[in-house]
């Protein structure tokens, strides 16, 4: 039995394919097109996550300045996304290769029986021997639309299709010391073993006007990639045979190696994919017991909390000495777990619920 091809997530942000006027550039197109070519006649399965729906339908409606409100992004989105596709496939088709859309949001991966539809959609299009486009729902995504999230999509796709290498393709080298555009000093950081907040915090965040991304938002997503297992490179676009070097493991760029530990789908999503909406603050012995015994959060631990929250919203879990060590789905709203913080399990109302934040529901990460 033949041994599985290589498998690589490749995302590219709109920064990359679009010109300063804000139209898509289609050198830029013909390039990844033949990259991503150049890969698959090497015997690398693909997977393209793109971005760049609002960049097409911009010019489309006249308008030269990237609006902020989310009605009209998702209405430009809505023009943009057939063209953007259209172009692609028009692409691709002329090197001999069919390209098929597959539209998703973070959300669809916190339901198993979506995940799982996604997970088999891809599999039969690569079986077809069709190269899977992925973009970001932006006809209906919310606040995600603003934010880079195509670079977060990137990484749970790496996850939802057991990817060999997610490469996040981008406008600058990789990640630098500092902001080559403004520091000539600036190096390339070459191998990057662990993604931490302070590096989170140094390379800044988006970087052009045409872009939501930025730096912040590939290692955010390389983060993502890490705890899949997943080898992730962040390199320039437009470096020669940028695709075919990053998979086969070619200097380029900069790589962020994968973890040896790994998280299920389920809670990846939870650390990752959703926004807290508060923070709860938990003594010692609740944080030795989540952490160490793999427990429930119970109320007797909690100390205090932060922020406006309803049940089965993600918030996170922050020890005594102010620092968040971990992320879970609440079982009950803040204004509930305000009135019964400190209680012992005995102690609670009939109909409240005994965990906070039961195990399963919970991820404890460095």
């Amino acid at each position: 039995m033949a041994a599985a091809a290589p498998v690589a997530v490749v995302k590219i942000g709109t920064s990359s394919i679009a010109r300063e006027s804000g139209e898509l550039d289609d050198d830029a197109l013909a390039k990844l097109a033949g990259d991503l070519v150049a890969a698959r006649r090497a015997g690398h399965e693909v997977v393209l996550v793109m971005s760049g729906a609002i960049a097409a339908g911009m010019p489309a409606l006249g308008l030269h300045r990237r609006p902020t409100d989310i009605g009209t992004l998702q209405a430009i989105a809505a023009v943009g996304q057939p063209r953007l596709l259209e172009r692609m496939n028009a692409l691709l088709g002329s090197l001999g290769i069919v390209a098929g859309q597959v539209l998703l949001t973070p959300y669809d991966f916190a339901h198993r029986s979506q995940y799982l539809h996604a997970r088999a959609t891809l599999q039969r299009l690569r079986e077809l021997g069709v190269l899977p486009i992925v973009n970001e729902n932006d006809t209906v995504a919310d606040d995600e639309i603003r934010y880079g999230d195509n670079d977060r999509l990137a990484a749970l796709v790496s996850h939802l299709v057991h990817a060999d290498t997610l490469l996040l393709l981008t406008d600058t080298g990789g990640v630098f010391t500092a902001d080559p555009r403004r520091d000539a000093g600036a190096s390339l950081i070459e191998e990057i073993v662990e993604v931490d907040d302070a590096l989170e915090q140094a390379v800044g965040g988006a970087g052009t006007e045409r872009g939501s991304g930025g730096m912040a938002s590939k290692l955010a997503a390389a983060k993502i990639a890490a705890w899949s297992g997943v080898r992730a490179v962040i390199a320039a676009a437009d470096s020669p045979s940028v695709v075919l070097d990053a998979v086969e493991g070619k200097p380029v760029g900069t790589v962020v190696h994968p973890r040896q530990q790994r998280l299920p789908s389920r809670k990846l999503w939870i650390a990752f994919a959703r926004g807290a909406a508060g923070r709860v603050v938990v003594d010692d012995g609740a944080r030795r017991a989540l952490t160490r015994d793999g427990r429930s959060l119970l109320p007797a631990g909690v100390r205090d909390v932060d922020g406006r929250f309803e049940a089965d919203d993600a918030v996170e879990v922050v020890g005594e000495d102010g620092r968040p060590f971990a992320k879970g789905l609440t079982r009950v709203s803040a204004d509930t777990l305000r009135s019964i913080a400190g209680r012992r399990t005995g102690d609670l109302a009939e109909g409240i619920p005994h965990e906070v934040i039961h195990r399963d529901d919970l991820v404890v990460l460095p």
